[in-house]
């Protein structure tokens, strides 16, 4: 197979989808690898350590596109990208497709194959390649967040940590999933007050005992929802529902009865976000203000730190990349129920439930046809 490597155009996505050490494996299994110019110095890996690992470096996308049987991303294609699609395309990255239509419709009408790392679940039911970004994203959102909560960013001109005789600052994470975790993590190791809501009691009951009763627990109900955002300085956003969008949780009126200065941070914002006064910003334009409490909304906020987020992408998406190169996309869905639900659109038919109810589609399991 050829494996085409683009370099990422969204806003400062800094990522790469394969790095030397896999091109070095999809090579020493027969296969072709190529990667654009450039399409890894963001995140520390150069042409030549491409080259040496046994890749052809290719100068425009456009050939990258065009030559490659499956090309491999990390962020959606944008629309400058759509023109590249063509059928028998296979394209595996992260395609996040119940809030854009417009994405969908073009890999429907072009007939490409499009299998989205945020849906493909392993033997356990969990989602490994959604998982690793997860974990960036929950730690980046305290770093962020404090950040934020500095006056020169508009914030509180508040220390999260507090100091002896001032207290900390409340941190409330919408959602006790694997972002939440990791927002929790970093934000008690900062000395902050954490709280957690989540829908599941069986889910509060494991984060007591994950963290030793060191979080605050809270069931989630638009009452304890609103509660926790006025008295929260920050206050992220954390649930994800796969493959659709999410649910707004936090509503316009909690958003404008929080503490001026206060902090959001939606890292659902792939999937609409959680928080209705979320909208989608770049790392270029990363922050506005609504009601006086400052929104970070970045959809791809693991590109802040792309060295360490594509290494911790690529360790679980290159064996999928390698099965999908090995078996073709085809063999791969039928041999692995996982990569099948990876599947949203194949054919020009969308194969993906949630996103059909998002957008008001119809779609057909991708079992019934895959010959």
């Amino acid at each position: 197979m050829i494996v085409g490597v683009p370099k990422e155009v969204k806003d400062h996505e800094s990522r790469v989808g394969v790095t030397p050490a896999g091109v070095h494996a999809l090579v020493g299994a027969g296969h072709t690898v190529l990667v654009q110019t450039g399409a890894g110095d963001l995140s520390a890996f150069t042409d030549d350590e491409y080259q040496a690992a046994g890749a052809e470096i290719v100068g425009g996308a456009y050939d990258v596109w065009r030559l490659a049987d499956m090309v491999v991303k990390v962020k959606e294609p944008v629309e400058k990208e759509y023109q590249y699609f063509r059928p028998g395309l296979l394209l595996f990255t992260y395609l996040h497709l119940a809030p854009l239509p417009g994405l969908t419709e073009a890999l429907l009408e072009k007939k490409v194959t499009g299998i989205a790392y945020e849906t493909v679940r392993d033997r356990a039911g969990s989602l490994p390649l959604l998982t690793p970004m997860s974990e960036v994203a929950g730690r980046l959102s305290v770093q962020v967040g404090a950040e934020y909560l500095q006056k020169k960013n508009g914030g509180r001109g508040l220390l999260l940590g507090g100091v002896p005789g001032v207290p900390p600052g409340n941190v409330v994470i919408i959602g006790g999933g694997i972002v939440g975790i990791n927002a929790a993590k970093m934000a008690l190791g900062l000395g902050a007050k954490v709280t957690i809501v989540d829908l599941s009691l069986n889910r509060l009951r494991d984060l007591d005992d994950i963290f030793n009763g060191r979080v605050f627990t809270l069931a989630s109900n638009p009452y304890n929802i609103a509660r926790a955002a006025a008295e929260a300085d920050l206050l992220i956003g954390g649930v994800l529902i796969p493959g659709a969008a999410a649910p707004k949780l936090v509503t316009a009126a909690m958003v404008s009865k929080m503490k001026p200065g206060a902090v959001v941070v939606d890292v659902a914002i792939d999937q609409g976000g959680c928080i209705e006064t979320a909208r989608p910003t770049t790392h270029t334009d990363p922050s506005y203000v609504v009601d006086g409490v400052v929104h970070y909304c970045v959809t791809n906020m693991p590109a802040a730190v792309p060295n360490t987020s594509t290494l911790a992408l690529t360790n679980a998406t290159f064996p999928y990349v390698m099965k999908l190169a090995e078996s073709g996309a085809d063999a791969a869905i039928k041999a692995d129920e996982g990569i099948a639900e990876g599947v949203n659109t194949y054919n020009g038919t969308l194969t993906y439930k949630a996103v059909a109810e998002s957008q008001g589609k119809d779609w057909q399991p991708v079992a019934e046809l895959v010959a």
